[in-house]
């Protein structure tokens, strides 16, 4: 199990509900610091080195610890309760739970040792419940060469890595790895007792079922790669022709800067005998019809692609923004593939491992017990 961590409840400063106050001087403290001590061992020397090389005093971190707490990225500490069977079969005052607490007991021993970047600082088996089970308590950090941020910092994700815990996606980060490294762990210590690991939650489901779900995924990863290319090369053309109309544009200024000296709407000098009705009449009324007719004309053809222009780039921002719904769709899908590949070949090696027949003796078990205990909740 993965704690939230409540060190209060650790420590029995306070007695939950299903806590045994008679048998809690049983338990087993193997260390119980606070933990602002430790952050002060861990952090104050690169602490004092990062704040005297700032500059605006907004940047100076007075209290670690409490930035950490009020920040968003890292937790103050992380914890970890590790537990052997339940209360049915190492039920604590029973000759299996005495066995699972000296198991626990070896586990903790060896904790520290092989993770040198998790800095312990509160640990207690716990011999006052149903079932021993260990809660450890520990702050993670890293140390680096201190040119962005602290020397020495609080960092999971870093000090598993570290400690050669590499993530590959969000399913198999670098915590699920350590922990199922921790788990197996405490197998070697438990199989040195003569304790099996019973594997639980590891129902896979049909071939059958499993081949489908990746030819569907398939199937929609295809019609989705169609989908982005047809949408992919309509935003193409929509690009071309908002270039067509910024061009039109430019012609447009081109245009009007070479009107004032076309011929067609120059007005000529009148002769010394014309008069001023005779000149109005042949000249100046054909002139400004000429004129209304372009002005119409223009306002209409701009309108026009101001309208069409509009329409494009609304139409590409659409567009837009389906390609990037669309290619996280894809993400998605290539995701759940990769699990389902994955799953299908660990069904594969089982079936090659025990046998096709026992792993379909298995299936069915597994799903009658299903049904059945689904039966019982509807009664």
């Amino acid at each position: 199990m993965v704690g939230k961590g409540s060190l209060r409840h650790n420590n029995r400063t306070f007695h939950a509900g299903n806590v045994d106050p008679e048998r809690s001087h049983q338990n087993i403290a193997y260390c119980d610091e606070n933990i602002r001590d430790v952050y002060h061992e861990l952090f104050d020397e690169a602490l004092e080195k990062y704040n005297a090389k700032q500059t605006r005093a907004d940047r100076m971190i007075d209290d670690y610890y409490e930035k950490i707490r009020f920040g968003k990225q890292e937790k103050p500490f992380h914890e970890i309760i590790m537990q052997i069977g339940d209360w049915e079969n190492t039920a604590v005052d029973s000759d299996t739970g005495r066995l699972a607490t000296e198991i626990l007991d070896e586990y903790m021993k060896g904790f520290a040792e092989r993770n040198p970047n998790l800095r312990v600082f509160s640990a207690h088996l716990h011999l006052d419940e149903a079932t021993p089970h260990l809660h450890i308590d520990f702050v993670p950090f890293i140390k680096t060469d201190g040119k962005r941020g602290l020397e020495t910092r609080v960092s999971l994700k870093q000090a598993l890595k570290v400690q050669g815990f590499v993530g590959v996606h969000k399913k198999d980060s670098e915590w699920a790895r350590w922990i199922q490294a921790e788990k197996e762990q405490l197998a070697a210590i438990m199989e040195r007792h003569g304790i099996e690991w019973e594997h639980k939650g590891m129902e896979r489901p049909h071939l059958d079922v499993l081949d489908y779900k990746l030819q569907e995924r398939q199937r929609e990863l295809a019609e989705l790669d169609v989908v982005v290319k047809e949408k992919t090369d309509e935003a193409n053309i929509l690009e071309k022709q908002i270039e067509n109309l910024t061009e039109s544009a430019k012609v447009i200024t081109t245009i009007s800067q070479n009107f004032e000296n076309e011929p067609e709407y120059q007005l000529p000098e009148p002769t010394a005998m014309m008069s001023a009705r005779s000149y109005k009449t042949k000249f100046v009324d054909p002139l400004i019809k000429r004129l209304k007719a372009l002005v119409i004309k223009t306002l209409s053809r701009y309108f026009e692609a101001r309208t069409d222009f509009e329409r494009w780039r609304t139409a590409n921002h659409s567009l837009a923004s389906s390609n990037e719904r669309l290619k996280n769709r894809v993400s998605a899908l290539e995701n759940e593939n990769e699990y389902l590949r994955e799953d299908l070949r660990d069904y594969k090696l089982l079936r090659k491992v025990f046998g096709s027949r026992q792993i379909d003796n298995l299936l069915e078990q597994a799903r009658a017990n299903k049904g059945k205990r689904r039966d019982e909740r509807s009664r």
